[in-house]
């Protein structure tokens, strides 16, 4: 703190002689003087005494008395100080300016900031000069100005110095300032980045010892997992054995139960087969004394039964080992209902037998009768052997117009017995399943083709399947006739209908697909004679001539209705065109020829066909013996005896070829008398035909038939 001692001293010197000075001015003859204050008012008179004034050449002399005895009042205080020099450097420094000032009146000096040396100099000018000018004594004035003008010069020199000083002690403030502050700052910075560092230390102890406890927690949920691990796997391992001895329980649950289920499928066709071998309208409507109806009530009786049976059990999933003892007691039953039935009819066959032996030999002893009593000689045949008729049928004969009102009724019951299905317009439930069989009835049927054997095999199957009471696939759909207690007589009726509706459409339009959709058909109808005659019944009723058969026009039938018996199509009181119509019954003709003479290939070997060649013989035979029809009559013998006629030959040989000769002989003339002009194309196909084949002596092989090749497709 020694600088700002000094500083303090210098500062006291110019303010003791300011004191001084005004002392002395106080005391002097112009501090005694009373100022005026309205002197400007006497300005003019002022003017005369306002001349510059000028030092009196003893001016230097007075302030050197001054400094003198400034010097010598200051000199004791300064001995305490180190930098003493100081002052008495500004003092001789200030000599040296007023000195000049002395002799050249107020003119500043040159410089501001003398050397100590020349200010030495200068003090020893004065020096000379008070020794030369001893005698010369200023006067009070002078003496006073000089005073005032050496105490301002002082004070300015003075305060020019002290305020460098300021200067400089604010200089080494601000630096010993900012040298604190950049040491402070430094401090600072030390203890933030020793207090960081402590906070990364303890904030990495505390992260460590996170850490630590995480670790330790994790090895614990490890440990703890481990443990939870190997209790899971065990419960695992045993849930997954219970598991598997559950799926083989249920595995040989479900393998049982398929296999009553098959049972119960097998039991349900035989019952079936077995209840279509009950006919208690027409088969044996001969026999005397015998009713079949009781039979037929109780085996329809027994199928509900099965059926329901069956139904209840799909529902409820597998069928247990109760329902299948309760079908197989239903299988015995109806097979005790069929052996009763056979033994009733086989005593009515041979008590029938009986009375025709007996008529027999009353017609044996009334014809001797007659050839005694008779005395002329039977009339001669005729050389040629033969005896003709001498006109022909109209109308079919008898028995032939009973088997086609037997297939009628059949057709009649049948659709009789689905009546739930057929009117299950509020039934969602039910008109859904109609949908779905009727779907799977006749959609096999749709894609019988002549693509390969093996495709014909698979629509024969899944045909077989649905009617045996099996589950089908179709639409996406499982189907099965189990599924309603009238499903199995809708499907009959249904499938039965679209094998006609293929024979008026499919056939109609390429003969060649006759021969498909005939093998499927009669091996179903082999296997489930049921849809055979329902098939019959259909066309029959579609085309009447191929039972043969015309229907008379009855009192009371209107036209429309008889257009409708004779076959053709009525549409909004129109009937179809003679084109189409023939063309439709050439579809379903050869439909039927093809049927009865084919067989599936794989089903029985030792069974027969159910509506084999012999019906084909019998109808060609009764059409010969009917009054033929104009365009008609000739147009259907041409279809069946091109599709039927090699199958013919070969079953009858002679006697074919004696057919052939009576329809080229006999019935063409007939045909021809009742033919005009615009109706002749098909009796001269006709006629062409029966020619090449007479010529040939061989009928050719229909076009389009299946041959062995073709089930190896």
């Amino acid at each position: 703190m020694e600088p700002r001692g000094d500083a303090d001293g210098v500062a006291m010197e110019p303010r003791q002689l300011r004191w001084q000075t005004l002392a002395a001015l106080r005391a002097s003859s112009k501090g005694r003087l009373n100022y005026c204050r309205h002197w400007l008012q006497d300005e003019d008179i002022l003017e005369g005494c306002m001349s510059p004034l000028v030092l009196s050449p003893y001016s230097g002399w007075v302030l050197d008395r001054v400094i003198g005895q400034s010097a010598q009042e200051v000199a004791p205080s300064r001995s305490s100080t180190p930098k003493g020099s100081t002052p008495l450097t500004n003092r001789s420094s200030s000599l040296e300016k007023i000195t000049p000032a002395s002799h050249q009146g107020s003119s500043p000096p040159p410089s501001t900031e003398p050397n100590e040396t020349k200010g030495n100099d200068d003090l020893g000018l004065l020096e000379m000069d008070q020794e030369e000018l001893p005698a010369v004594l200023p006067s009070k004035v002078t003496e006073v100005e000089g005073c005032i003008q050496m105490y301002e010069e002082m004070h300015r020199l003075k305060g020019k110095e002290g305020l460098r000083q300021r200067q400089e002690q604010q200089e080494q403030m601000v630096r010993a300032v900012y040298a604190l502050a950049s040491e402070q700052l430094k401090r600072f910075d030390e203890l933030k980045e020793l207090k960081q560092h402590q906070e990364f230390q303890d904030l990495q102890e505390v992260m460590e010892k996170s850490l630590k406890e995480a670790q330790g927690q994790q090895e614990k949920l490890k440990e703890e997992h481990r443990h939870r691990a190997k209790i899971l796997n065990l419960k695992l391992r045993e849930a997954e054995q219970q598991r598997q001895r559950q799926e083989e329980l249920e595995r040989l649950r479900k393998e049982e139960g398929q296999e009553r289920l098959r049972r119960l499928y097998s039991i349900q066709e035989e019952v079936l087969q077995l209840n279509q071998q009950i006919d208690p309208n027409y088969r044996h409507k001969d026999l005397p004394r015998i009713d079949l109806s009781a039979y037929s009530n109780r085996g329809n009786q027994i199928c509900g039964l099965v059926s329901g049976l069956i139904r209840t059990t799909s529902e409820r999933g597998f069928p247990t080992q109760v329902d299948v003892a309760n079908t197989e007691r239903a299988l015995q039953e109806m097979r005790g209902l069929i052996s009763s039935m056979q033994q009733e009819i086989t005593a009515a066959v041979k008590e029938k037998m009986r009375d025709e032996e007996e008529e027999r030999q009353k017609q044996k002893e009334l014809l001797k009768k007659e050839q005694l009593k008779a005395q002329t000689p039977a009339p001669a045949q005729q050389s040629g052997g033969k005896q003709q008729k001498e006109g022909l049928q109209v109308k079919a004969e008898e028995g032939t117009m009973q088997w086609y009102q037997q297939l009628q009724d059949v057709a009649e019951q049948c659709v009789a017995s689905f009546s739930e299905i057929s009117n299950c317009k509020d039934n969602n439930e039910v008109k859904k399943i109609k949908t779905d069989l009727q779907k799977a009835a006749t959609i096999p049927v749709s894609q019988i083709s002549r693509i390969a054997g093996s495709q014909l095999r698979e629509v024969f199957d899944k045909i077989n399947n649905l009617l045996s009471g099996k589950s089908v696939q179709s639409g996406g759909r499982t189907v099965s006739v189990t599924q309603h207690p009238q499903g199995l007589d809708f499907v009959y009726y249904k499938l039965a209908e679209k094998f006609v509706s293929q024979g008026e459409e499919e056939v109609a339009s390429h003969h060649d697909a006759a021969f498909p959709i005939a093998v499927v058909a009669s091996g179903i109808w082999e296997l489930h004679p049921q849809v055979g005659d329902l098939f019959l019944a259909h066309l029959h009723k579609k085309c009447p001539y191929a039972v043969p058969f015309y229907p008379a026009l009855k009192e009371g039938t209107s036209m429309e209705e008889y257009q409708r018996m004779l076959g053709y199509q009525v549409k909004d009181s129109k009937i179809e065109e003679q084109d189409h119509f023939l063309k439709r019954m050439s579809g379903l003709i050869r439909l039927y020829a093809a049927i009865i003479q084919l067989r599936w290939p794989y089903g029985n070997k030792d069974g027969t066909h159910p509506h084999g060649l012999n019906y084909g013989w019998r109808w060609l035979a009764q059409m010969l013996n009917m009054e033929p029809l104009a365009d008609v009559t000739a147009t259907l013998l041409l279809d069946f005896l091109e599709v039927c006629g090699n199958a013919l030959m070969k079953q009858y040989k002679a006697q074919f070829w004696k057919i052939m000769l009576l329809i080229r002989e006999e019935y063409i003339p007939r045909i021809e008398a009742i033919t005009s002009s615009g109706q002749m194309g098909s009796l001269i196909r006709f006629k062409k035909f029966l020619e090449d084949c007479l010529e040939q002596k061989k009928i050719p092989l229909p076009k389009g038939a299946l041959q062995p090749s073709f089930w190896k497709s």
